[in-house]
């Protein structure tokens, strides 16, 4: 198996936290879609994806 890998631009740091997220414009309210995040970019993923109104949840790896 592969490892994870966070998904801020030009991270190669192991993920530890699944951000669930979907565009209500687009997406059925249960679609999610999923952006990894290391620990140093979980908040500024999370923030990005919440000024938008997409982000729905965070879980821990």
């Amino acid at each position: 198996m592969s490892e994870l890998i966070c998904s801020a631009k030009g991270c190669q740091q192991p993920a530890g936290f699944d951000l669930g997220w979907n565009n209500p414009k687009i997406h059925t309210p249960d679609r999610r879609k999923h952006w990894l995040a290391c620990p140093e970019h979980r908040e500024s993923l999370a923030k990005f994806l919440s000024a938008r109104g997409f982000l729905r949840e965070v879980t821990e790896l």
